[in-house]
């Protein structure tokens, strides 16, 4: 079968992706994300290589400031992720109807 992705490559391809969809320079990402502007992007491009990972608040921070949940950040697949990402953005009814469908 094919061979899953790790969860660093996994983060890494989705900060960079929705970074991307949310139209942001890795210096704004990181900027907007609390990071010093001298390193903001040479940080946000290290995270997007995998050369470095951010601990779990910077990840938060930078999960906020592109509108995702952080969960969203490390979905190993892709129909989770749509769906995390999807979930996230339904009313607070909408979401409750969708539970109680899943889980009656």
């Amino acid at each position: 079968g094919a061979k899953s992705a790790s969860p660093q490559a996994v983060f890494c391809e989705r900060l960079r992706a929705a970074r991307v969809a949310a139209g942001l320079s890795q210096r704004e990402l990181g900027i907007r994300a609390g990071l010093d502007e001298f390193v903001a992007s040479a940080r946000v491009n290290r995270y997007e290589q995998g050369v470095h990972q951010p601990d779990l608040d910077t990840a938060g921070r930078l999960a906020k400031v592109l509108d995702v949940p952080l969960a969203y950040l490390f979905a190993d697949d892709e129909r989770l992720a749509k769906a995390i990402l999807g979930f996230a953005r339904l009313q607070r009814s909408e979401k409750d109807a969708v539970l109680r469908d899943l889980f009656p």
